[in-house]
C-alpha cells in the first residue's frame, strides 16, 4: 500500500525531488500526518514544509485539508499557492 507524493514549483526545487512513493503506514491517515511525517525528515524538509500557509495540497486533484483520508493509491501533490495578476 503506497501513496504517490508529488512536489511542484519551489518545493521540487528546494527538496531536489518531483515524486516519491511512500508506504501507507497506520500513523499516516490524513494529509496532516503526511505533512507532519515528510516534516520529520529534517531541517531542509521543516524549512520547505512548515509553514501550512505557503503549502498546498490536493489529493487526486482535490484540493485537500489537514483532516483530509488518505487510502491506498491515492496521489498527493505538494505545492506552493498560486497568485494572479
Amino acid at each position: 500500500m503506497a501513496l504517490t507524493v508529488l512536489y511542484f514549483a519551489r518545493l521540487r526545487e528546494r527538496l531536489g525531488l518531483a515524486q516519491e512513493g511512500i508506504a501507507l503506514q497506520p500513523n499516516l491517515t490524513s494529509v496532516g500526518d503526511l505533512l507532519n511525517y515528510l516534516r520529520a525528515r529534517g531541517p531542509q524538509w521543516q524549512a520547505a514544509l512548515g509553514d501550512e500557509k505557503v503549502v498546498r495540497v490536493a489529493v487526486n486533484q482535490d484540493l485537500a485539508q489537514n483532516d483530509t483520508h488518505l487510502k491506498d493509491g491515492d496521489e498527493v501533490a505538494l505545492f506552493p499557492p498560486v497568485t494572479g495578476g
